[in-house]
């Protein structure tokens, strides 16, 4: 007979791997089928192959890595998927709650504690630290169902911080007065308190103040994908050690990067996507298996004195978590669902807690007696179990309900007749225009984007078609990298204008997104460039044409000139609508200039669709203060100007030179110009031997351009 017992645990990093690699595959599978949250399966994998189960993996250094990773991966994500606008709004709620969802079990476990459990005064103290903090273990579940900017999600990860605050600082005050009391030296509570409260005060000022500065000066510059990523990381395990430096538990710290970095890591981008996927797809993962073996089921039936303490601690840590979140959603009038959110992401314990009690198992009372025994950590280890399938339950269970609330009607989705269409042609600007389509789609909607590539039937069509594919390949996968879909097409035709027109009509497309003319390329001497003004000319529908040197995400503030009866026009709620998501995706100020009565309109459609939004009216009193405009914008500003075309009701003549003033006045690369939907003729009379280009100057505006150029 073969002794399988001989062969386990197994020690070799390569089938370790494997084994954690299948039941991260395997264990969401059988979950769903059960219908119970995947997290529950990953904890109960761990249970099931850890040493106290059937003693197939030992929990090794790697499980102390990537397991301390996924942590810290958990509350970066939090912080980096928080609605810091809402954060702004809801400061006080969120003050509020965090003090209730800390205070609330933390007086009742300490009351509690000593008669029932029959514990110290210190180690009660200690113990109601551990139930006053909780881990954002089911957050993932939240991102699945994509309810990071709920209010009650909001509330809950700024009050689980604030616990998770207030629980390191009591610990650190323990931890300091009994090892001055071992000393022989008396130290007050109080002073303990100001020099922990003045390190983080001085971490705090430090993180906000560089951070920031060295995130957009390093983003700005470096566009490549891995470089980006790995620069995110450092500033995430920066963090972190910093933190761990003032005496508090990393995981505070990365929440603090998530927090800082959130401005320059918009929600649709590529660079969220790959920090979502590797944190979901190993790190948090191997985080909840490396809880999941830490647990002793054994315990509970081993003696009767530690199922009663496991069961005190649970309901006890439960119950006032259960009383903050439904209180706090009861005073901020919230819907049910909203409090069983509160009382969902805010129950659950993991390594937080595990780190309190290993502290306070170092701590000597009196000699050869620590403050936390071993019925204490085997109470509070089972508690994460019993917590964590109570949190996974009551947040699946709450997200669906919301999510089913706040679903719009079948009209809202297929209102919209979005369909964005992007010609492309150069490598240098394709990033930039699929970010911008990106941020401004309706996610709802879920509709992919159209790239197209229209080459120039010439001497030169094969070499320039082969390069057009290579591009279009790139494309796609810049889009994939933010789970957007994007068809594409290339296209040979004899005139560029015509060639685009011909795909936007036959994918019946809303619009089109293209780059604005680059003098670099050498196409001419219009501003405009070859072929743009033919498409203004001839297409009635919105054209958007950018050009920018910097990446989208590192723009702080987004200023757009609109002319006056604009809102008369009827792209006027597909522009706004376009530039308020990529406001809201980018969470920066947007602000328009323009007259009162367009103004008027702006923010009331603004209020009634986007209220959260980050606007401000600024009052241009006529066209002709464009130049002035034009100097008052920063570098890191993104300036959009709303034109017309020529017999249009918000035509001005002054548009004739919009060129001219651009190119003298506007010193910065970062320029929209947007073309809105019109009424005019459909395009049903194209043909491919139309003129490359279509002039829209008028005689006087001729004549002026011909004195200029008379030979003095």
């Amino acid at each position: 007979m073969i002794d399988l017992a001989s062969y386990f645990p197994i020690t070799d990093s390569t089938w370790i791997f494997f084994i954690v690699l299948l039941m991260i595959l395997l264990a969401p599978m059988i979950m769903a089928r059960l219908r119970i949250p995947h997290i529950i399966g990953m904890v109960l994998a761990g249970v099931i192959v850890g040493k106290y189960g059937l003693n197939i993996l030992e929990r090794d250094a790697s499980f102390e890595l990537f397991g301390q990773v996924g942590l810290y991966y958990i509350m970066f994500l939090a912080g980096l998927e928080m609605d810091t606008d809402g954060l702004r709004k809801h400061l006080r709620s969120m003050l509020f709650f965090g003090l209730l969802t800390f205070l609330t079990p933390f007086l009742l476990v300490y009351f509690a504690g000593t008669p029932l459990l029959g514990y110290s005064g210190w180690a009660t103290l200690l113990l109601s630290c551990v139930m006053a903090s909780n881990t954002l273990i089911a957050y993932p579940i939240v991102s699945k169902y994509g309810l990071q900017r709920q209010r009650s999600v909001t509330l809950s990860v700024g009050a689980s911080m604030i616990a998770l605050l207030l629980a390191l600082l009591s610990l650190s005050v323990i931890v300091g007065v009994l090892e001055s009391r071992a000393e022989g030296v008396s130290v007050a509570w109080p002073w303990l308190v100001l020099q922990i409260l003045a390190r983080l005060g001085i971490y705090a000022g430090v993180m906000v103040y560089f951070m920031p500065r060295l995130s957009r000066w390093f983003l700005q510059r470096y566009s490549d994908a891995v470089t980006q990523f790995i620069f995110v990381l450092s500033m995430l395990f920066l963090s972190a050690a910093l933190t761990s430096l003032i005496g508090l538990e990393g995981v505070f710290g990365a929440f603090f990067a998530g927090l800082v970095l959130n401005r320059y890591i918009p929600h649709v981008s590529p660079l969220m996507s790959r920090l979502e996927f590797t944190g979901n797809a190993i790190f948090i993962p191997y985080f909840l298996i490396g809880v999941g073996m830490l647990i002793n089921l054994r315990s509970l039936f081993e003696s009767w004195h530690t199922a009663y303490i496991v069961a005190c601690i649970v309901i006890l840590g439960t119950v006032g978590k259960m009383v903050a979140g439904y209180l706090a959603g009861l005073l901020f009038r919230l819907p049910l669902s909203n409090g069983h959110m509160m009382f969902g992401l805010t129950s659950a314990h993991a390594a937080g807690s595990i780190a309190i009690v290993m502290v306070g198992m170092k701590l000597e009372v009196a000699p050869g007696q620590y403050l936390v025994d071993a019925d204490m950590l085997n109470g509070v280890v089972m508690m994460i179990l019993f917590t964590c399938v109570i949190s996974s339950v009551m947040t699946e269970m709450a997200a669906q309900k919301i999510v089913l609330e706040d679903a719009p009607p079948i009209e809202e989705k297929t209102a919209d007749d979005e369909k964005m269409l992007l010609p492309l042609k150069y490598q240098g600007n394709m990033e930039q225009l699929v970010s911008a389509a990106i941020l401004m789609r309706n996610s709802r909607l879920n509709r992919g984007i159209i790239g197209l590539n229209v080459v120039l039937d010439d001497d030169h069509v094969t070499v320039n078609q082969a390069r057009g594919r290579q591009l279009l390949e790139r494309a796609t996968k810049a889009a994939a990298a933010s789970d957007v879909r994007m068809q594409t097409q290339s296209r040979i035709a004899a005139n560029i204008a015509n060639g685009i027109m011909h795909a936007f009509k036959e994918y019946d497309a809303s619009e089109i997104i293209m780059g604005l003319h680059d003098r670099d390329h050498k196409e001419g001497d219009s501003f405009w460039g070859v072929f743009t003004e033919s498409l203004v000319t001839e297409l009635n529908r919105q054209i958007m044409l950018l050009h920018t040197e910097q990446p989208l995400n590192t723009i702080r503030r987004i200023q757009v000139a609109v002319p006056s009866r604009a809102e008369f026009e009827p792209g006027f709620s597909r522009w706004l609508s376009r530039l308020a998501r990529m406001a809201g995706n980018l969470e920066c100020r947007i602000q328009f200039h323009s007259k009162q009565s367009t103004l008027a309109l702006i923010r009331q459609y603004l209020q009634n669709t986007y209220p959260d939004l980050r606007a401000e009216y600024t009052l241009m009193a006529h066209w002709n203060e464009l130049p002035r405009l034009c100097g008052e914008i920063k570098e890191d500003h993104l300036f959009v100007v709303v034109t017309a075309r020529k017999g249009t009701v918000s035509y001005k003549h002054a548009f004739e030179k919009l060129a001219s003033e651009l190119q003298q006045f506007y010193k910065y690369p970062n320029l929209m110009v947007i073309y809105p939907d019109q009424y005019g003729e459909p395009v049903n009379a194209m043909t491919f031997a139309a003129p490359q280009k279509t002039t829209q100057l008028s005689i006087y505006a001729q004549l002026r351009d011909w004195f200029r150029h008379v030979p003095k």
